[in-house]
């Protein structure tokens, strides 16, 4: 099949082997596969987390960073077939995206960085049977592919246990964070304060339903905030991941302040826990998305409770690949690149 993937810390594209599914996975053909961050931190740390993962724990710890894989975890596709004594959940022709993790033939993987499992910049991937969501055929696939996205910001919004008494605010409008903006609004959160350096962000998390949004270089996110009667947020969710970002959230929010941890940082954090206990903060830890969260995503966006389309930017072949990977730390670039590997 033709692919597009990563070796060495270096994207290319190529012929990649076949994949041929065993029990219980399904062989699906790749219409639509978003763009993501993380796969932009292989090409510069991709040793740093497969160690990471060795000592610490973590799905990246059986790659082999010499060897290629093919990156993409957030899909729609069309099943072409199964393997021999699949349950064949999903009928063959129709279209499907899934929690990207594989478990089924002994295997416990991530789609998209895994050597057996190939992610969705591929022409053919590996689903697990009992991980996939049937996609209605009448969505676009762009729009399908953005569950898995979507999915991770409504995780972390109910991460933090959200009440209708809370002044929200959420740091870092990309993706995580619009996604959480747009699952506190499906709960009937408000106020909800956005706080990104880029005004193109800032009004991205207006579109997906912040009540205002902040430019941290004019306004502390932390203090009084004059549009709500001087009231502070009170639920903080930091979707950056920068080292010393959580501490600067201690050191600025009020006594009692929950924090949720979505940005992933790869770097070691220090922190004063002496400020975080005399302030009884509250600090959880998100982390991806679950089939609940898949389920709502994909019934949020085909119902338009929920619009991903301002995510989207261009969609592209397998030879733009490498320099669209290239450019997304760029703050203007879309939230997401859609990657269809049917066409070069």
């Amino acid at each position: 099949m033709k692919a597009a993937y990563i070796q060495n810390g270096s994207v290319h594209v190529g012929e990649m082997p076949d994949p041929v599914p065993g029990k219980g996975q399904a062989l699906v053909r790749t219409h639509s596969c978003g763009m993501c961050a993380s796969e932009a931190h292989f090409l510069h740390s991709g040793e740093t987390i497969i160690g990471l993962s060795k000592v610490h724990g973590g799905p990246y710890a059986g790659l082999d960073f010499s060897r290629p894989f093919v990156p993409g975890h957030e899909y729609v596709g069309e099943i072409i077939d199964y393997g021999p004594g699949s349950k064949r959940t999903v009928k063959a022709g129709r279209k499907v995206t899934s929690i990207p993790i594989m478990r089924q033939s002994g295997a416990h993987a991530i789609v998209g960085f895994s050597h057996d499992c190939p992610g969705g910049f591929g022409e053919y991937m590996l689903l697990d049977e009992d991980m996939m969501l049937e996609v209605p055929g009448d969505l676009d696939d762009d729009l399908a592919a953005m569950t898995e996205p979507l999915a991770v910001g409504l995780e972390h919004a109910r991460r933090g246990r959200p009440d209708k008494e809370d002044v929200v605010l959420v740091l870092g409008c990309g993706a995580i964070g619009l996604g959480v903006i747009a699952g506190l609004k499906l709960m009937g959160i408000a106020p909800i304060v956005a706080a990104d350096f880029h005004e193109a962000r800032r009004s991205l998390a207006i579109a997906m339903g912040a009540d205002i949004v902040i430019d941290p270089r004019e306004l502390s996110p932390y203090g009084p905030l004059p549009d709500f009667g001087d009231r502070r947020a009170n639920l903080i969710y930091e979707c950056v991941g920068l080292p010393g970002l959580l501490q600067q959230v201690i050191t600025g929010v009020g006594f009692g302040a929950r924090i949720v941890m979505g940005g992933y940082c790869m770097e070691p954090e220090q922190l004063l826990v002496f400020a975080a206990q005399n302030k009884r903060l509250n600090i959880q830890f998100a982390g991806g998305e679950e089939p609940e969260d898949m389920e709502l995503a994909l019934r949020a966006i085909a119902d338009g409770r929920i619009d991903v389309r301002p995510w989207l930017g261009t969609r592209i072949g397998l030879n733009n690949v490498r320099a669209a990977m290239a450019d997304m730390s760029n703050p203007l670039s879309p939230i997401r690149t859609v990657v269809d590997p049917r066409g070069l």
